[in-house]
C-alpha cells in the first residue's frame, strides 16, 4: 500500500498534460486520499483493489488513469467500466467525459437497461473508446456483437460489492472473461467480503490494495434541514422555497443532467433568475454561468455533482438537495458549497416519504441530526413578496413620477365611489406579487394536498415513515372526468416506438403488459393510459429512465383527453391507429 502525501497536488501525480488541464478546468487542486494512492499505481500499469466509498473521489481515481491508457485517435472500445446501477453509469460516464474534454476524438458511451437498445448500438458503432455500463446491458451488447472487447486494455469494476449483492456475479465474470488477458483491472468496493476477494484473486494480477477511510465531518456553519415532499411536487416546492429565502444565491443539486435541464428550465419559466450546468455544458459556458452567479446577475444554479466540482462562490447561502444523495460523503460535499469563510448557510434536503431511511443513514454518518422544516404555503410566499414590495415603497416614492398612477386611482374612485381604498390597495398588492386568487384544482393534484397527506400518514400510529399507502395511488393518479393519462417527454421526433415505452414501464415501473393501456405518440411527447397508476417509488425510478436517448419526465397529463380537444398524433403506427401497448421485453441491468 502506498503512502498518501498530505500536501501533494494533481500536478505531482504525473498525469498527461491534457488530463492535467481538464483537472485544472474543473477546479481540482488537492487530490483526495484515494486519488493520491490509486492514480500513480494505475498510471504505472498495476492492477488495483481500492476499498473506498462513493464520494471519496474514486471516479477520478480510476477515470484519469483510464483516459491516460486510451488512444482517442483510434476508434473502438479500449476501456470499460462496470457499475451496479444505471444512475451510477450515467454519473461515471459524465465524469469521464468531463475529464477528457482536451482529448479530441474521445467518445464515452453509457449503456444500461431500461433504455432502447438501438441508440446505444449507434453510439458504439461511431467508435467510442470508453464504455460505462451495467453488467446485464453490457452482456446484451456483447452477445449481439454490437460491443467488441478485443481492444480493451483497461477495465474497472465500480462498487463491486453492490454488483455482487444485486446478483451480477455471473455477468461480471462473463464480461471479464470476454476481455483480453493482458488488460489492466481496477476493482473498487466499499467493503471487502470473501466473494470480492475471490473475484480479485481470479481476475486481477498481483494487485496493489489501497484502503481509505470515509469522510464524515460536515460544515459547522451550515444549518442542516430537510422537508418531506412527494416526488412529483418537488419542482413546485422548490419554487416556494426559493421565493422566501433570504440567501443571496442558491445552488440546487440534482442527480442527472436531464433533471438539471428540466428543473432549471422550470425555474426560468416561473420567473426565477436561474441557469443549469451539467456534463453536457461546455467548459466555456460553465465558466460564464459561474461568473454570472458570482457577480449577482444570476441567483440560482441547478447542477449535477460532476458539474459543480470545484465551485466556490461566496454568495451561495442556500444549498438544496432535490434528492437524498446516494452516499453521506456526497451530502457532505454538496452542503460544503455554502457556509464558507465563516459565513452562515442553510442546506435543505427534499425527502420522499419512502426515503427517510437514507436520511437517517446520513445523520448517523455525519453525527448531525437534521431539522425538519415545512415547505412555505402560498400565503407565506405572498406575504414574503408583499413585505419586500412594501419595503421598497419609500424608496420608490422618493423618486417621484407617480402622477399617472394617482390620476388612475382618482379616476377609478370617482367612477366607483363605494370602493374601499384599503381593499383597492390590497388587490393591487396581490396582483403585483402574482397572486391571481384561488383557482379550482384537481383533487390530489395540489402540492398542499400532497404535503397534508404526508403529514397525516406520518402522524398515524404504526405508519411511521411508510409512504402514503392507501390514498397514495388514488391521489397521485386521479383526474376528474375519467381514468388518468400519463405524459412522457419523448415522441416521434425522438424515434419513440411503443415497444420501447412499454419496456421502460414494465422494466422500471414494476408494471406488467396488462397494466399498460392505450399509447398515443405525438411529435415531442406521448400519452399513455396506466389505469392502476404508479407508486411514488416507480415514479421516482421512471423519472430517471431514458428512452430513445431522452429522459421520460413522466407525469400525470393535465391536458384534455383524446376526443375532448386534444391534438391528434402526428404519425400513429399500426395503419393510422394510435399504438396499443402490448407486453414489452424486460431488459437486464
Amino acid at each position: 500500500m502506498s503512502t498518501a502525501m498530505p500536501d501533494s497536488t494533481f500536478s505531482d501525480l504525473s498525469l498527461p498534460e491534457p488530463l492535467e488541464r481538464a483537472v485544472a478546468d474543473l477546479g481540482f487542486v488537492t487530490p483526495s486520499a484515494i486519488q493520491q494512492q490509486a492514480i500513480p499505481t494505475l498510471l504505472h500499469g498495476r492492477d488495483l483493489v481500492g476499498v473506498a466509498q462513493t464520494g471519496t473521489g474514486k471516479t477520478a481515481a480510476f477515470g484519469l488513469p483510464l483516459l491516460a491508457a486510451v488512444d482517442p485517435g483510434t476508434p473502438g472500445v479500449q476501456a470499460i467500466v462496470l457499475t451496479p446501477t444505471r444512475e451510477l453509469a450515467m454519473q461515471v460516464a459524465d465524469a469521464i467525459a468531463s475529464f477528457g474534454t482536451h482529448l479530441p476524438g474521445l467518445g464515452v458511451v453509457a449503456v444500461y437497461g431500461g433504455a432502447p437498445f438501438l441508440p446505444q448500438q449507434r453510439a458504439l458503432a461511431r467508435g467510442a473508446q470508453v464504455v460505462v455500463g451495467t453488467p446485464g446491458r453490457v452482456l446484451d451488447h456483447i452477445d449481439r456483437r454490437t460491443l467488441v472487447l478485443d481492444q480493451v486494455k483497461f477495465l474497472v469494476l465500480d462498487e463491486a460489492d453492490e454488483m455482487l449483492r444485486m446478483g451480477f456475479a455471473e455477468d461480471v465474470d462473463r464480461v471479464l472473461e470476454a476481455t483480453p488477458s493482458g488488460r489492466q483491472v481496477a476493482l473498487f468496493s466499499a467493503t471487502m467480503p470473501a466473494p470480492i476477494r475471490r473475484v480479485a484473486e481470479q481476475h486481477l494480477s498481483n494487485p496493489v490494495e489501497v484502503t481509505v477511510a470515509r469522510q464524515s465531518s460536515t460544515v459547522t456553519t451550515v444549518r442542516q434541514t430537510y422537508a418531506v415532499v412527494p416526488h412529483r411536487h418537488k419542482a413546485g416546492a422548490l419554487a416556494r422555497v426559493l421565493a422566501v429565502t433570504e440567501a443571496d444565491a442558491a445552488i440546487v443539486f440534482v442527480r442527472t443532467r436531464g433533471a438539471a435541464e428540466e428543473i432549471g428550465s422550470a425555474l426560468v419559466e416561473r420567473g426565477v433568475s436561474a441557469a443549469y450546468i451539467s456534463g453536457d455544458v461546455a467548459q466555456s459556458d460553465r465558466e460564464k454561468i459561474v461568473d454570472r452567479l458570482r457577480s449577482g446577475a444570476l441567483d440560482v444554479l441547478v447542477a449535477t455533482d460532476v458539474a459543480a466540482r470545484g465551485l466556490d462562490v461566496e454568495r451561495i447561502g442556500l444549498v438544496v438537495n432535490l434528492d437524498v444523495p446516494r452516499e453521506p460523503e456526497t451530502y457532505v460535499h454538496r452542503i460544503g458549497r455554502t457556509g464558507r469563510a465563516g459565513r452562515e448557510g442553510t442546506a435543505l434536503t427534499f425527502v420522499t416519504p419512502s426515503e427517510q431511511n437514507r436520511l437517517r443513514q446520513i445523520e448517523r454518518t455525519t453525527r448531525v441530526q437534521l431539522e425538519q422544516v415545512e415547505i412555505p404555503t402560498p400565503v407565506q410566499v405572498s406575504a414574503h413578496r408583499v413585505k419586500a414590495l412594501l419595503e421598497r415603497s419609500q424608496e420608490r416614492a422618493a423618486k417621484g413620477r407617480l402622477e399617472v398612477y394617482r390620476h388612475a386611482v382618482a379616476a377609478m374612485l370617482a367612477e366607483q365611489p363605494e370602493t374601499d381604498v384599503a381593499d383597492l390597495l390590497a388587490v393591487v398588492l396581490a396582483l403585483a406579487v402574482g397572486d391571481e386568487g384561488p383557482e379550482p384544482r384537481l383533487d390530489g393534484d395540489d402540492l398542499d394536498d400532497a404535503l397534508a397527506r404526508v403529514h397525516l400518514s406520518a402522524d398515524r400510529p404504526g405508519r411511521g415513515e411508510r409512504p402514503e399507502r392507501g390514498e397514495r395511488r388514488r391521489a397521485e393518479t386521479h383526474i376528474a372526468g375519467g381514468a388518468p393519462r400519463w405524459r412522457v417527454a419523448v415522441g416521434h421526433r425522438d424515434g419513440l416506438q411503443p415497444g420501447a415505452l412499454v419496456g421502460a414501464l414494465t422494466g422500471e415501473g414494476g408494471l406488467t403488459g396488462k397494466d399498460v393501456g392505450r399509447i398515443d405518440i405525438f411529435g415531442s411527447f406521448a400519452l399513455v393510459d396506466i389505469p392502476g397508476g404508479l407508486s411514488p417509488e416507480a415514479l421516482d425510478r421512471l423519472s430517471r429512465t431514458r428512452v430513445a436517448g431522452r429522459p421520460l419526465h413522466i407525469r400525470v397529463d393535465a391536458g384534455p383527453r383524446p376526443g375532448q380537444g386534444a391534438s391528434r398524433p402526428e404519425r400513429a403506427p399500426h395503419r393510422g391507429q394510435p399504438a396499443r401497448a402490448g407486453a414489452g421485453p424486460r431488459r437486464r441491468g
